[in-house]
């Protein structure tokens, strides 16, 4: 099977007065179709700025500067060809006919993607009439539809509500209702569940794993909160400062991770079974500064594994270590 979205040596800068900020470092994943992808690291690692450099929604003064963004474009005939999002205008008609349409993005805060001044039904109606020839009582119909399947009660009477008129669940059913409209086969999800309860946060994921079996859909989940991606991703893709640290399926990375960083990250997770009073683990340090990255491997300043001479005089690169697995380290090299 061809995969849906390749990603090859992507990199997207930021060229500010202080410096060139390098937030996407030559990252490399796919996703195939039907597959739920999972990208996690902790915050500022890259992960937004790689989905958003895959909708071309890079502001000035960052740009892609390097590689490949390859995707499966289904065009009105349903044939398929492979084009690379890298090299088209991010203003131009071909991007905008597939952001939205066959690469929908579910954004982090609903509360700020949403206009205050539109209802959500006029929204909602506005992405089905952007991509696609029918009327404004069909597009209607579907925007009714789109809110019932994803739970929203009394979907008629939504239509007519404004973002701020419902509550942080019911916003984030409406957000999901709207990137759904057009029957997308690549959805991305930045981070959905950060700013619910962890109940309606189980209702969401149970909505999106429904939906993705039910319309077939691949999708790529953006998170930093690695519970979320053990119950919903088949793939995971860990960041860390730009690059990729390791990829594998989800149960490789749990069960058996590779990677030093990947390891730090799930010794950090809170357990049930340790004993009361006991300080929780910790990655010691932070992600360094964007102006002050370190030499050779990103993550050498807080790897317990580091080797002196090796890991801070030269880059790993990503490679398999075995065939369900691929790792950026030189304890595998």
């Amino acid at each position: 099977m061809e995969p849906l979205l390749s990603v090859r040596g992507l990199k997207t800068y930021f060229y500010l007065d202080e410096g060139t900020v390098k937030a996407v470092d030559g990252v490399d994943f796919d996703v195939f179709p039907g597959q739920i992808v999972g990208i996690v690291g902790e915050s500022g690692c890259g992960k937004s700025v790689t989905i958003k450099s895959v909708l071309r929604l890079i502001q000035n003064p960052g740009r892609v500067v390097e590689g490949e963004i390859l995707f499966r474009h289904q065009d009105e005939d349903g044939r398929e060809k492979t084009i690379d999002l890298a090299q088209l205008d991010p203003h131009g008609k071909a991007i905008r006919s597939i952001r939205g349409a066959e690469i929908a993005l579910i954004p982090q805060e609903p509360m700020a993607s949403f206009s205050p001044v539109h209802t959500i039904g006029d929204q909602i109606m506005e992405a089905v009439l952007l991509h696609q020839d029918v009327s404004k009582e069909e597009a209607r119909r579907i925007s009714i539809e789109r809110l019932h399947e994803v739970g929203m009660p009394n979907p008629e009477q939504r239509m007519k509500a404004y973002s701020w008129e419902l509550s942080g669940g019911l916003r984030q059913r409406a957000m999901i209702a709207m990137s759904l409209a057009c029957n997308p086969r690549l959805l991305i999800a930045d981070e959905p569940t950060t700013a619910i309860d962890v109940t309606t946060q189980a209702q969401v994921l149970r909505l999106l794993l429904d939906l993705q079996e039910q319309h077939n859909m691949a999708v790529i989940f953006i998170t930093h909160d690695l519970g979320v991606i053990a119950q919903i991703a088949d793939f995971v893709v860990v960041m860390y400062l730009g690059r990729v640290m390791e990829t594998g399926p989800v149960e490789d990375i749990f069960f058996h991770p590779q990677h030093p960083y990947t390891k730090a990250l799930l010794e950090s997770i809170p357990s049930i079974y340790a004993p009361a009073g006991e300080r929780l683990p910790t990655i010691e340090g932070s992600i360094p500064h964007p102006f002050s990255r370190p030499s050779g491997c990103p993550f050498y300043p807080r790897c317990k594994a580091f080797m002196p001479g090796v890991c801070n005089t030269s880059t790993p690169q990503l490679k398999p270590i075995n065939d369900r697995q691929a790792v950026s380290c030189f304890l595998y090299d």
